[in-house]
């Protein structure tokens, strides 16, 4: 029987929870070590009471690097069996966290299957799903029936939920008088503004916070804090929009901690990879510190069909400079809903730069398996290559289509391998090349 609310409440009462020394196992902290981060809020162990085959992880800068997947139906992939083989495809290549951001149809028992076999930290927009539950247009949608979305998602065991609170009637002024190039891009950032400006009324996730706080209170549900005004373009990085939002949703931040509600900052983006360490800085400092979650950022605007490297770029940068959490972007960004293959592709190319910013923070153990790796490779090992490697079936076809003459060399270099005449030449070996 639990004696504390929250894990942000536990941790302040000195308990030490079951969440807690899961976490601490994973990351080679001491149970003490999680305990004083989560209390601070710079941890987010994102885990409701309800949802109970959940395998806790941590979210912080000091921890490693989190990837999380968004997948959900919509009125053109109606085909909810299709997303939980990619749930499951993604929980099976280590993403910690999956959003469902659907759109269409009956989205309660996805959510609940999802809350009931899926071990990662399950996340949702309620914005999007009140549209749909009510099955109303969105001017006829009262504040109260957006809270009361959230707690149905509550409910249903929903780990963290997105919610853009930052975003107020002066905010519709600023986007009207300002010109963005791209305007808001935030697919629920941009329902709360339209409803702002169809009804009059201010937003209603910042008009009731303390509400909606009390409900993730009772049921331990993580406020993510969505960047509404998050830019959708390199020209829209670090304006006033999006810094002003940050203000807001620091202030929103402190609120949450004061009701022992963990919380999680959401983050752009579109940004020239110049700007994105003072962003993540900015961050950490107007947050007092609280888990950043970008998506991206993607460093270029060019690059359609590509944009999981444009996005694996910008992600390694700003986990590096103190970035916690990457959602993952697929090479159908901006194009279509992702298959399984795009899902594949999209989720190495996060673990990538979330593995690469992890080295780069000195994070406990993270380049152990890069030195498994460079021990293999002298010993042309291709076996222990494979198990070391992030994705061992694309690399064991790769060679496997290309087999080379000789099995310790590879068709690029055969006999002419560097590996292999180093080895060779080192035990007083005739190095043979023709």
């Amino acid at each position: 029987m639990r004696n504390y609310t929250t894990q942000m409440d536990a941790a302040r009462r000195g308990i030490i929870t079951p969440e807690m020394k899961a976490v601490a196992a994973k990351e080679y902290r001491t149970e003490e070590e999680i305990r004083e981060l989560v209390a601070k809020g710079q941890v987010a162990i994102c885990a409701n009471k309800l949802h109970t085959c959940i395998d806790p992880n941590g979210v912080g800068s000091m921890l490693r690097t989190k990837i999380n997947v968004n997948l959900g139906v919509s009125r053109d992939c109606k085909d909810y069996d299709i997303e939980m083989e990619k749930v499951m495809a993604a929980v099976g290549m280590g993403a910690e966290a999956i959003m469902d951001l659907s759109s269409h149809g009956n989205t309660q028992p996805f959510r609940r299957r999802l809350t009931s076999e899926c071990p990662a930290m399950i996340g949702t927009v309620p914005v999007y799903d009140s549209v749909i539950h009510y099955q109303r247009d969105l001017a006829t949608l009262t504040a109260k029936d957006f809270i009361d979305v959230v707690r149905l998602h509550a409910e249903d065991g929903v780990d963290f939920v997105t919610l853009h609170c930052g975003i107020t009637r002066k905010t519709v002024e600023q986007i009207r008088k300002q010109k963005r190039k791209m305007n808001i891009v935030s697919r629920g950032g941009s329902l709360v503004f339209a409803w702002m400006c169809m009804t009059g009324q201010e937003n209603p996730f910042y008009e009731y916070y303390d509400e909606i706080l009390e409900i993730c209170r009772e049921y331990d549900v993580t406020v993510s804090l969505g960047d509404a005004c998050r830019p959708g373009c390199l020209a829209d990085g670090s304006d006033v929009c999006q810094i002003e939002e940050l203000v807001r949703l620091g202030e929103l931040t402190k609120r949450a901690w004061e009701r022992d509600v963990q919380v999680m900052v959401e983050g752009p983006g579109h940004m020239p990879m110049d700007q994105i360490e003072a962003n993540m800085k900015m961050q950490q400092s107007i947050c007092m510190g609280a888990p950043f979650y970008v998506l991206g950022p993607i460093v270029t605007d060019i690059a359609p069909g590509y944009d999981h490297i444009t996005a694996a770029i910008g992600g390694a940068i700003a986990a590096a400079s103190g970035a916690a959490f990457l959602c993952y972007v697929t090479p159908a960004e901006h194009l279509a809903l992702p298959n399984v293959d795009d899902v594949k592709q999209g989720i190495i190319a996060s673990k990538i730069a979330a593995h690469a910013a992890d080295i780069a923070k000195k994070i406990p153990h993270a380049r152990d398996i890069d030195d498994r790796m460079g021990d293999a490779r002298r010993k042309l090992d291709w076996e222990e290559q494979w198990a070391c490697a992030l994705d061992p079936e694309t690399a064991k076809r790769i060679r496997d289509e290309r087999k080379p003459e000789h099995e310790d060399t590879c068709s690029m270099c055969g006999k002419f391998c560097a590996v292999r005449s180093m080895n060779k030449a080192l035990n007083n070996e005739m190095v043979d090349i023709l």
